[in-house]
């Protein structure tokens, strides 16, 4: 088909050799890693000015953002809910706000007010609030301000009682930690500011209120490694304070100190030590329990006697399974899991104890969320969605035993018009992958069909139906909307997790290019017209299957992704990956990184898929360097005629706060693409 636009604007190559565990190594493009420099600024303006044209040509663009419109416009979506008293804190997105409030409601159904707009800073549409912690009396209301999606964000108290923001603050930067002190007077706190002088130093702080941070006692020192971590929790019943001490890389090991909550602490005391893995600590009534996968590969929670705290002295909560924990939360007296089998969530709860207890009826074909954000309140809020419902809010009393629904969006079409199918295929060693199918009722069974492919396949992660604007819209418009669950993730346990991780990593990608395959042989789509996309690690996935089969994909959108694999530990946060990728550092993980590395295996004359790739200056997880890279060499790589974009915004970063109106225009922009590239008219008035 004819496209919109012609060649793109053309990248100066600056080449940069070296030698890495005896391999020589050309970068054509290491200059465009250094983000502010007056040459990358002025290329990124080119680059921006080249697709704004791409998106402006495109016919069915002003249908398609009109349709997008509704598809967003939920009524008054709420989200974080914090149950602490009988008052219940929340993001709340109104009709007519760019970003959400936080809201206070006195009751689960009484008056609600709000307590932080963003708005009313004056400072435009792209700062949005978040709650950090609440205080055990649930008069300070902890929130970080984050500008445009990045990581770094400030942090502010409210004060529930006078109504005002208190002068006491941290500045921009990184908290890992915040607790208010049981008796009203401070919070002890975990924070790197943006531009310390010291990046690596890691410590509690004890601040009271009205005094200045200058003033501010150190609690605790964890140490001065740049993979460390810091974290802190409170047991207001126990007047504890634990002090978490995550160390990052290809062996993560975790420590827990703990220390009373006094005028003047005493000295913390250590009592697990180096245990390796996940080790995420929680109080619950005084009790000290853990959610991990030591000796546990599925995952356990655990309660530990700080007098005995030898691993053989824990004692299960909740046991292991076949299945893995992704989520727990706790309620009264009770703990929630969810374990996903393939595409279903499943609940369970249990005592303190370790007793199983009953559970509600939770629906199934769906991705169920829990969303508790304390243990100190008897009700577990969680959602539900599927693949053509939006997420609805549901409380459940865990003394009265009693299901409500607390806040339900407006469905924006009719969802028993969508049919879905699960299923599975063979990848390339034989191995048998589950896929998830969803399209138009009418269409489902009907032969071949336009598709939309994505996963994600790493970290344990798993994708579950949920809602989205963006595959709602693809299936009105006729297509397959097709989710493999690939190795990586963990829908199958953590085995299957292990058979994509590090040196195993190639399975994921072989399993994601299976599925394009076997969708074309088995006549549910058609050569020439699949689509894939995803962002981080499903990015990596992204560029890895253009790489290595260009031949099969029409167009790919590739987001906030991970691409040049031998590079991406120098930055930001990135090195803490090495558990789940390999460290290029370490010359066995190098060859398996480089055997894959997407930007690596772009070659010269190969005719590329069309290719959009996003990514903006506040990505400090994916450290935009990736995208920028990436969309140069493919440029000037690829023999086809299809659009290579980059789809760069300054203030785009890997957090989704983008404003409402940023949110539908870039939305809109990801659909023009797809339809486009694929040939696919934009019916008007085409709805569920």
């Amino acid at each position: 088909m004819a496209h919109a636009v012609d060649a793109p604007p053309p990248t100066p190559v600056g080449p940069v050799t070296e030698v890495l565990h005896g391999i020589e190594i050309t970068d054509p493009y290491r200059w465009l890693e250094d983000q502010n420099s007056p040459r990358t600024r002025k290329w990124l303006e080119e680059q921006a000015a080249y697709t704004r044209a791409y998106f402006a040509s495109v016919p069915d663009r002003e249908r398609i953002r009109m349709r997008v419109r509704d598809l967003l416009a939920l009524k008054e979506v709420i989200s974080e809910p914090w149950n602490v008293g009988n008052r219940y804190f929340f993001l709340k997105r109104q009709e007519d706000r760019e970003q959400p409030v936080i809201v206070m409601r006195d009751g689960l159904f009484g008056p609600e007010t709000v307590l932080v707009d963003p708005a009313q800073r004056g400072s435009g549409n792209s700062i949005a609030v978040s709650i950090a912690t609440i205080s055990a009396d649930g008069r300070f209301l902890a929130y970080s301000v984050r500008q445009g999606g990045t990581d770094h964000s400030s942090l502010e108290i409210f004060d529930v009682e006078r109504g005002t923001v208190l002068r006491d603050r941290l500045p921009e930067g990184f908290c890992t930690g915040i607790a208010f002190a049981s008796d009203g007077t401070g919070f002890y706190y975990s924070h790197r500011e943006l531009h310390d002088p010291h990046p690596n130093y890691r410590a509690a702080f004890w601040h009271r209120f009205g005094t200045e941070r200058s003033q501010d006692r150190e609690t605790f020192f964890a140490g001065e490694e740049p993979n460390l971590f810091l974290g802190i929790l409170d047991s207001p019943e126990a007047n504890l304070l634990a002090y978490t001490v995550f160390c990052t890389g290809k062996l993560p090991r975790s420590s827990v100190y703990l220390q009373e909550m006094l005028s003047k602490p005493a000295e913390a005391r250590l009592v697990v030590q180096g245990i390796e893995g996940c080790f995420v600590p929680i109080f619950v009534r005084g009790q000290l329990l853990a959610y991990t996968d030591f000796a546990a590969p599925n995952f356990r929670i655990v309660r530990i006697d700080s007098a005995y705290p030898d691993p053989s002295h824990w004692h299960d909560v909740v046991p292991e399974s076949d299945e893995r924990i992704q989520q727990f939360a706790v309620a009264g007296n009770q703990v929630f899991v969810t374990r996903i089998d393939r595409f279903s969530t499943k609940v369970y709860a249990f005592g303190l104890d370790g007793g199983q207890k009953e559970v509600p009826h939770f629906p199934s074909r769906g991705t169920i969320d829990l969303l508790n954000r304390t243990t100190a309140t008897e009700k577990l809020f969680y959602s539900y969605t599927s693949i053509s419902k939006p997420a609805a809010v549901y409380c459940y009393d865990a003394r009265r035993e009693d299901v409500f629904t607390w806040n339900e969006a407006n469905a924006p079409g009719d969802p028993s018009a969508i049919a879905v199918e699960e299923t599975a295929y063979t990848s390339t060693d034989g191995t048998s992958v589950p896929v998830f199918l969803a399209a138009r009722r009418d269409l489902l069974h009907s032969g071949p069909l336009p598709t939309f492919l994505t996963g994600y396949g790493g970290f344990g992660s798993c994708v579950t139906p949920r809602f989205t604007a963006f595959a709602t819209f693809l299936m009105e418009q006729g297509f397959l909307f097709a989710v493999p669950a690939l190795r990586g993730g963990s829908e199958l346990g953590e085995q299957w997790h292990r058979a994509g991780k590090r040196e195993n990593r190639q399975n994921s990608f072989n399993d994601f290019v299976t599925a394009a395959d076997w969708l074309i042989r088995e006549q549910r789509s058609i050569s020439g017209r699949i689509a894939i996309g995803g962002g981080s690690n499903a990015g990596l996935l992204v560029g890895a299957a253009i790489t290595q089969r260009p031949d099969l994909f029409c167009a790919a959108i590739c987001l906030g992704p991970l691409l040049d694999m031998a590079r991406y530990h120098l930055f930001n946060f990135a090195a803490g990956w090495a558990d789940e990728y390999g460290s290029p550092e370490d010359p066995e993980d190098f060859q398996s990184l480089l055997a894959y590395s997407p930007y690596h295996h772009v070659l010269d004359r190969v005719a590329y898929p069309a290719v959009l790739l996003i990514s903006g200056d506040g990505d400090t997880r994916c450290n935009p360097m990736h995208a920028r890279k990436m969309a140069a060499r493919l440029q000037v790589a690829t023999s086809s005629t299809r659009p290579v974009l980059l789809d760069y915004k300054p203030a785009w970063g890997h957090t989704p706060v983008q404003p409402f109106s940023t949110k539908i225009e870039a939305l809109t922009d990801r659909l023009a693409f797809v339809c486009h590239e694929l040939g696919v008219h934009v019916q008007p008035g085409r709805s569920l």
